[in-house]
């Protein structure tokens, strides 16, 4: 919630900041259009907006995980490390309540320590020193060198001043001193609000990761090896489904037979994400490369036939009917109208596709697959190596996005009409 909110705030500053300051020194042109809201034209992606946004993320990244890549005075608040003290008031049969000190040496997990040297004190109740990691919590057995244990009625009543009882806690400037059904002290260092590495590692630990695996590889294979897989599994499933797809969503939208036989099939299939059909696939098809790529086709299969469906469906009909006064036939009216306007749909449902299928190919790789950018995932979750986990999203999500931006220069290319009357 915490960053949601800090995001939402740094989104209104920089809107403001770059409406009324920034483009204000600057010729706006779309200013002199007679109209702009509503028309597509007059709407084009900001870029300072883009930089900022990109720089947001990686700041809150950065800012959250401790990283050394963020100016350490964006750090939001780590967890505590150090010497923490309290005092617990503790209760025994036939003598006056005592109090003892207890010290905790809070730790970063991986580094050795040693618990911190005390001085017994004077009282029955003698003071005690212990060691928990950061972000973790640990049980503390204060009566162990009491000299009144708890054969002699021993509980504790009180941490630092404050009344406690089992199931209660008690919150010290270096944490929650909680206890248990059983009476005995746990205590949990404060955790400040930056993420633990094995949640969310640190931006240089992922690219400390990514050059790693680059150089040594993954399992066996190289890095190269697994992305290229993934796209070839990709690439290979999308071209069949549009192979398929596009002839039939142009036969649905020509003919009625068709659409009719056709129509509850497309329509039953559409909403069913391609992760349902994986045991479906593995009955078929069994755990090689056919399955991994049959589910990539299904999942390009729908979108590619409901795209080219409603292309020719969006077909103005005055251009149809103006070539039929000129004369056309039949195949020259699908030559020169129905396939030229229809394509811009095409292209946005194989944009569509072909996004669904690069994030399909993680769920296909589950399926026994030695190599690809899903497996290193799968692998890498199951042993919560977090940095490859992420590294391997970033780069599924890079590529994906490089994929789209080919497509996009493509239909810029090829369908220069597109938004045209």
């Amino acid at each position: 919630m915490i960053v949601f909110l800090i995001y939402a705030a740094i989104f209104v500053g920089s809107f403001f900041i770059v409406k009324f300051v920034v483009q204000q020194a600057a010729t706006d042109y779309t200013s002199l259009k007679t109209v702009t809201f509503g028309d597509e034209s007059a709407v084009t992606p900001n870029r300072i907006a883009s930089v900022i946004s990109v720089l947001t993320i990686f700041l809150l990244w950065g800012s959250f995980t401790g990283s050394s890549m963020v100016p350490g005075f964006l750090h939001a608040p780590g967890p505590f490390v150090g010497d923490a003290t309290f005092t617990y008031t503790a209760e025994a049969d036939g003598v006056d309540p005592d109090d003892a000190t207890v010290t905790v040496r809070v730790f970063e997990v991986g580094t050795e320590v040693e618990d911190p040297v005390v001085e017994p004190g004077d009282g029955w109740a003698k003071n005690d020193s212990d060691n928990v990691g950061a972000w973790r919590s640990g049980l503390i057995r204060v009566d162990r060198n009491d000299e009144f244990g708890r054969d002699a009625g021993h509980k504790i009543v009180a941490v630092n001043g404050q009344p406690i009882a089992p199931g209660e806690s008690v919150q010290t400037e270096f944490g929650r001193v909680g206890m248990s059904p059983k009476g005995t002290l746990n205590f949990e260092p404060a955790k400040g609000w930056q993420m633990e590495p094995i949640w969310l590692p640190p931006p240089e630990a992922v690219v400390s990761r990514l050059g790693e695996i680059a150089s040594d590889g993954y399992r066996d294979s190289t890095l190269w090896e697994h992305l290229g897989y993934s796209l070839f599994r990709v690439i290979v499933g999308f071209f069949f489904g549009a192979l398929v797809g596009i002839p039939l969503g142009y036969a649905m939208g020509l003919s009625n037979w068709f659409r009719g036989w056709f129509d509850p099939i497309v329509e039953f299939m559409r909403p069913v994400p391609p992760l349902a059909l994986i045991p479906l696939v593995i009955i078929w098809a069994g755990i090689g490369e056919t399955g991994k790529i049959i589910l990539l086709f299904l999942a390009a299969l729908w979108i590619m036939a409901i795209a080219a469906r409603a292309g020719v469906s969006g077909v103005n009909i005055t251009k149809v009917h103006a070539a039929y006064s000129l004369g056309a036939s039949k195949f020259q009216i699908m030559r020169h109208v129905i396939v030229p306007n229809s394509l811009p749909e095409i292209f946005t449902g194989a944009r569509v596709a072909m996004g669904v299928c690069w994030g399909t190919v993680v769920a296909a790789e589950l399926v026994a697959a030695e190599k690809g950018a899903g497996m290193m995932i799968m692998v890498a979750s199951k042993f919560q190596l977090t940095d490859i986990v992420i590294m391997g999203i970033i780069l599924i999500g890079i590529i994906g996005f490089g994929i789209d931006i080919l497509m996009r220069m493509a239909e810029k290319r090829l369908v220069p009409w597109k938004g045209r009357s």
